[in-house]
């Protein structure tokens, strides 16, 4: 028998990032994450995922931190290991599309405070929304441009679609292709055609990121590897599993010995691990860590609904007293998704397709009342479907929003942002990066801005209207 060639996989850590957001609601303080650095910098890591996502929103949200300084503080500590970021195309890390000119100005400041790896994806794998942003990243000296194709399952989602999309990718200019299966949907055999597919027709580097939610995760990091895969994303086991993604100790031990051996360190894993289980602990006794989170939950491949709709579509139930309707809405969110043009169900798909099954249900008449984000699918306004959407429902948006479906990028009837966003917050700008901390979340960052300016002054906090955010200068 021929000796395998040595390939090593290589690992991107999600613990600082992904992890956290999938099982803690992104709570993770950088404080927390500073101390262990210095080890993480000494495993080998492909890249470490440290930034984007949810995590801008919640340092500012939640956390009173600037999330451009928690990017400085980890670039000064990582001296040998790669950043990465998670980037939503043109709807940068909000939930709305931005003129180019912030898309751009973002992207040169993640990479000037320290981000070499920007993953872009869209919703609905419209490549148009991606373009600006890579072209930005490929500006910017050394920054790696990795274009992610959100996974699905459907009728539309055949080898030649994923092929037909890697090829685009490769053309676009970009570095490497993720395939991120947000939902735990891509099962261990389909890995091994879909993995083969794509490197029989591009010759980018391909990296796997995919959740435990559905169980099949490790199986599925297994058999894509066996079949080429150059890169998988896997979290330090005190947030592994559950809604994040496998462990990265377990992934290391499976491949050792193997053609596919990392050479990772054990031992010192091991004590990285010991480093994030007292907090991991803190967090389930505070209640941040629900139990719940840690199991799989086989609705997701029943549904193919990601766990993290699951758990809005149970609140969003609780809330109207309807939780007897769970299983309907269930059996609804299909109808609807096949609706909207069959789009893959991760952020903001998943929460526009969930909000209007249930109003569906709940209503006892589909489609009584179409929300504002379900008429903006229907209307062009996140991208091109990947089938076309439902004729009568299209008309009927149009009709009610008075205005024709467009099928251009939308982005290109934004005009500039930058100017009128820098004059608005120029009170509180203290940075360059100040004014794209307002243009994502307006209200937000002002309230933090308040609070920055309330802790350098020194305010005392007996006289500080705290309730209202009202700081007295």
């Amino acid at each position: 028998m021929a000796e395998i060639q040595k390939k090593p996989v290589k690992i991107m850590e999600t613990v600082l990032r992904d992890a956290h957001q999938s099982l803690i609601a992104t709570r993770m303080p950088t404080e927390e994450m500073l101390p262990i650095i210095d080890k993480m910098d000494k495993v080998g890591y492909h890249a470490v995922e440290c930034w984007g996502g949810a995590t801008f929103d919640s340092c500012l949200r939640f956390l009173n931190e600037d999330p451009w300084e928690r990017l400085r503080k980890l670039r000064d500590g990582f001296k040998n290991t790669k950043l990465q970021m998670l980037f939503r195309g043109q709807n940068i890390l909000g939930y709305r599309p931005y003129a180019d000119d912030v898309v751009e100005y973002f992207v040169q400041k993640s990479v000037a405070n320290g981000i070499d790896v920007i993953r872009i994806f869209d919703c609905l794998n419209d490549l148009r929304n991606l373009e600006t942003c890579v072209n930005a990243a490929k500006k910017e000296a050394g920054a790696e441009a990795q274009v992610a194709l959100s996974y699905t399952l459907g009728d539309a989602y055949t080898m030649e679609y994923w092929v037909e999309k890697a090829k685009r990718i490769e053309e676009m200019g970009a570095d490497s292709i993720c395939i991120k299966d947000m939902a735990g949907l891509l099962l261990p055999y389909k890995a091994t055609e879909l993995v083969t597919a794509l490197k029989e027709n591009t010759k980018l580097p391909i990296q796997l990121h995919t959740h435990y939610t559905s169980g099949v995760a490790s199986m599925t990091y297994m058999k894509a590897v066996e079949a080429g895969v150059d890169i998988i994303d896997c979290a330090m086991s005190p947030f592994a599993l559950g809604t994040s993604q496998p462990a990265t100790e377990v992934m290391v031990q499976t491949f050792q010995g193997t053609p596919y051996d990392t050479g990772y360190d054990m031992n010192l894993l091991a004590e990285i691990a010991d480093y994030f289980r007292p907090y991991r602990d803190e967090c389930l006794q505070s209640g941040l860590l629900n139990p719940k989170n840690m199991g799989v939950d086989i609705k997701t491949l029943l549904y193919q609904v990601p766990g993290g709709m699951l758990s809005n579509l149970t609140s969003q139930l609780a809330q109207q007293g309807a939780e007897d309707k769970y299983y309907d809405v269930l059996k609804e969110i299909p109808a609807v998704r096949d609706d909207l043009g069959q789009p893959p169900l991760v952020t903001p798909s998943s929460q526009i397709v969930g909000t209007q099954a249930v109003f569906n249900v709940l209503m006892g008449e589909r489609y009584k009342m179409l929300t504002k984000e379900t008429k903006d699918v229907l209307l062009g306004k996140y991208g091109k479907t990947t089938l076309p959407v439902d004729a009568d429902l299209q008309a009927r948006a149009e009709k009610e929003e008075n205005t024709k479906a467009i099928d251009h990028r939308y982005a290109d009837d934004v005009a500039p942002e930058l100017d009128t966003l820098r004059a608005e917050m120029a009170p509180y700008a203290q940075q360059d990066e100040d004014v794209l901390s307002y243009a994502l979340f307006p209200q937000v960052a002002t309230d933090f801005f308040k609070y920055r300016d309330a802790q350098q002054k020194k305010v005392d906090a007996t006289k500080a209207d705290t309730e209202n955010k009202a700081y007295p200068v």
